[in-house]
């Protein structure tokens, strides 16, 4: 059965960076390992400055972050050195575990030119990898399979699906897929995950003679196969997994123990989190309690 429709809510990274969130969802906190996805963008209209939409360094822990874009382009810079030009159709996989602080910055003056648009997820990590050392690794889009049939497109971004799968290293049983269908386009989820959900980035699909549009994320019980009709060009983002059990969010914080984020806040606010030494002039501060700090948006609610 559908078990949720969830409607992307809109919130800010950066002063001039709005994006649509539609995880985590208060009635639905998690769609297997994944607790978190904000989509930016389309963005094509000049901002001025442009640095408006960087988003400052900022510390993670117990999680990977997985950005993926549609156009444009946005530099990474990581605690660990690490400087990376992000490119559409590429993956990038941000592991914080025991904690990294990174940036995001939107330097080409063209990057607005084809129109900037762009998908993050967090992935939640198993107890037993949630202090890991941090790493960071693109894959390009050549590394990813794609498979193609009447009317369907899709790109395997990680995990396994559709007999589909790829070097791209995670922690637990997932699956994440980009996926163009044309109009009248037939299509189903894959069945051997527990939990599954797609979000519509753009255009519109019907279930059992309902239609839904751009933003929404439906979520499926496992057992259902669902037949999903493109209503016309449309866009989605498929993702799901095993579940891992309870977590707590808060900030950009996560992890199964709630002494673990007090930890993650007083390491924060004493530097213990490195900044990224090519980006280390300026950063987010830690939010007092949920509150927003200039600029920025406010904490997500913890999760439990």
């Amino acid at each position: 059965m559908l078990d949720i429709i969830i409607e992307a809510r809109n919130a800010a990274i950066s002063r001039e960076m709005k994006v649509k969130r539609i995880l985590p969802f208060r009635l639905r906190r998690m769609i297997g390992p994944f607790i978190f996805m904000d989509h930016a963008g389309p963005i094509a209209d000049a901002i001025a400055p442009a640095s408006g939409l960087d988003v400052l360094p900022h510390p993670h822990i117990g999680l990977s972050t997985v950005s993926y874009l549609f156009g444009g382009q946005v530099t990474h810079r990581d605690s660990l050195g690490v400087e990376q030009i992000i490119l559409p159709g590429e993956v990038n996989w941000m592991t914080a575990g025991s904690g990294i602080s990174h940036s995001e910055r939107f330097e080409d003056p063209s990057v607005l030119t084809g129109g900037l648009e762009m998908i993050q997820t967090w992935v939640a990590l198993p107890e037993r990898d949630e202090e890991d050392a941090p790493s960071f690794v693109n894959y390009t889009p050549a590394q990813l399979p794609v498979f193609t049939d009447t009317g369907v497109w899709m790109r395997l971004i990680a995990g396994n699906a559709y007999g589909l799968q790829n070097n791209v290293k995670t922690n637990s049983p997932l699956f994440y897929l980009h996926v163009e269908l044309e109009q009248g386009a037939r299509f189903g989820l894959p069945k051997e995950h527990s939990e599954r959900g797609f979000y519509i980035v753009k255009g519109s699909i019907s279930f059992s003679g309902v239609t839904y549009n751009q933003g929404k994320m439906l979520v499926f019980s496992k057992g259902v196969d669902p037949v999903i009709i493109a209503e016309e060009k449309t866009t989605l983002m498929l993702l799901g997994g095993e579940p891992l059990g309870e977590r707590f969010i808060w900030w950009n914080f996560v992890s199964s123990r709630k002494e673990r984020i007090e930890q993650a806040k007083e390491d924060w606010k004493q530097g213990r989190i490195i900044l990224p030494p090519n980006d280390n002039k300026e950063f987010i501060p830690l939010p007092d309690d949920k509150s927003k700090p200039a600029g920025m948006p406010p904490a997500p609610e913890p999760l439990s």
